[in-house]
């Protein structure tokens, strides 16, 4: 069996046990090689997680243009937001997995497609001052993904305009916490909304956090 595709299924199945993204919504994958080939291995389309099945995991390449609709007619089934996982893998060479997620305050923050301020110096997990949200595209396009793309410059995670989040890392399990984390920091600052409009930290003392968070992860 592969340990991957294995890992694939064990955090799928925790997107609905933490209720970071319900039922069939989200999409996880985790890059890898077959035969020397770089791509990577991506939850199925249209299957409740609780009932994955490796053989239901797909491979996709990162050297091969895909068509979307031809995609499915060619016997393979991957999830609809394929596209955005291969763009993320070939522009961001340190991405070794991603989680995508509909988890409940992230979708509810985006849809105001605004960057979610420092209000908050965990912001700095995320790579940035802020975190930024996608401009809104259609589901499964290469707009969309170009979207993503943009706002994970400099980035590790993002919010996806009237969708969701997304967030990649080293390892599917830092990918998830990550996840976790923007969850969580949506949730206080949809709190922290009904009184108002929070303060926030400056540019500079942003700066510091960002370095310091550096340090910590090389620690």
């Amino acid at each position: 069996m592969s340990n991957k595709k294995l890992e694939v299924i064990e955090f799928s199945k925790r997107l609905n046990s933490t209720n970071l993204s319900p039922l069939r919504s989200g999409n996880i994958s985790v890059r890898t090689q077959i035969e020397g080939e770089d791509g990577f291995y991506i939850t199925p389309s249209g299957i409740k997680y609780e009932d994955l099945k490796e053989e239901d995991i797909v491979f996709l390449s990162n050297e091969k243009e895909y068509d979307f609709l031809k995609i499915f007619n060619s016997g393979l089934n991957p999830s609809s937001e394929w596209r955005f996982h291969q763009d993320i893998y070939k522009n961001k060479r340190e991405a070794k997995a991603i989680v995508h997620a509909h988890s409940t305050h992230a979708t509810a923050i985006s849809t105001h497609r605004k960057p979610i301020p420092p209000f908050h110096y965990m912001i700095a997990l995320m790579g940035g001052e802020d975190i930024k949200c996608a401009e809104y595209a259609t589901f499964g396009t290469k707009e969309l993904s170009n979207n993503i793309i943009k706002a994970l410059e400099n980035r590790k995670a993002c919010l996806m305009a009237n969708h969701g989040q997304i967030a990649f890392g080293d390892s599917l399990k830092k990918a998830f916490e990550l996840a976790q984390e923007v969850e969580n920091i949506c949730h206080q600052y949809f709190l922290a909304l009904k009184l108002g409009q929070p303060k926030n930290l400056s540019f500079a003392e942003m700066q510091k956090i960002l370095e310091k968070v550096k340090g910590y992860k090389k620690g």
